[in-house]
């Protein structure tokens, strides 16, 4: 039994203990489209692992939301409005991250949106907005935080890419040629950011339950073929792709970069 006047230095103590097992404490984190989905699950792992993280949407409502729920749990976190599509926007959140920690140790390019049509349908339209979300917005914040990863010494780029970047499946050629560019980009930044001592890596969830494949995932015959696709017969959940992103995000992977890590059940495998 611990006698009272103890009690306060053992629970100091072992919460230091805690503290010091965390694999990202002291890390600075941003990642974009963490207003939900994987996003969300995202900047709650890194922040539960003790990461400062910046929480960024083009929702910045739901940025807020996301923002407070961490802070509820005593982690460190800062909420800010970011379109990727939007230069100044990326602009201001990383003169954000300057003016206060001044570095970023994690990056995590997440923010995404898909559009399933035939592509001989496709509008330009259609096919502009995805290229400028999936695409470019990944290009303008790599290439806009380059300078907050490289203060750090050692940071770490993750990607969103897709299985679907690796394989077709319809009606989703144009996704797939966005996220095919992603994987392609990541390998070519983890060879030009490697003599800065920036890590680059992908994660690429196959079929997950987010706002994003709802439309998908509630049709009963749709969901069944996408299940009998997936050798472990179930789709996945945003904290599985987390947790893929927290092995890149932290020290437990310094010796990989220009790899992409596939969480997808065993789809890609299968298709």
């Amino acid at each position: 039994m611990i006698a009272s006047a103890g009690l306060a230095t053992y629970a100091w103590v072992s919460f230091k203990k805690v503290m010091a097992n965390m694999r990202l404490d002291n890390k600075i984190a941003l990642v974009t489209g963490a207003g939900a989905g994987i996003g969300r699950a995202i900047a709650e792992a890194l922040a539960s692992e003790g990461a400062h993280v910046f929480v960024t949407d083009q929702n910045g409502e739901a940025a807020a939301v996301v923002a407070a729920a961490i802070a509820a749990k005593g982690h460190r976190t800062t909420a800010a409005t970011m379109d990727v599509t939007r230069g100044q926007d990326v602009f201001a959140a990383m003169r954000l991250v300057e003016a206060g920690p001044g570095r970023l140790d994690i990056l995590v390019n997440n923010a995404g949106l898909n559009v399933r049509a035939d592509f001989r349908h496709m509008t330009d339209e259609e096919w502009v907005r995805l290229r400028e979300v999936n695409l470019d917005g990944v290009v303008r914040v790599a290439r806009d935080g380059f300078g907050m990863l490289r203060k750090s010494g050692k940071g770490s780029l993750v990607n969103i890419s897709s299985i679907m970047g690796q394989r077709g499946l319809r009606p989703l050629a144009a996704y797939s040629a966005t996220k095919g560019a992603v994987t392609a980009l990541t390998k070519g930044l983890a060879v030009e950011y490697a003599p800065f001592g920036i890590r680059v890596n992908a994660v690429a969830p196959g079929y997950v339950e987010t706002a994003l494949t709802e439309r998908v995932l509630r049709n009963p015959l749709m969901a069944k073929a996408l299940v009998d696709r997936t050798l472990l017969k179930r789709f996945g959940t945003a904290e599985e792709i987390a947790r893929a992103v927290l092995f890149f995000a932290s020290d437990e992977s310094s010796y990989v970069t220009g790899a992409e890590l596939l969480v997808d059940g065993g789809m890609a495998a299968a298709l």
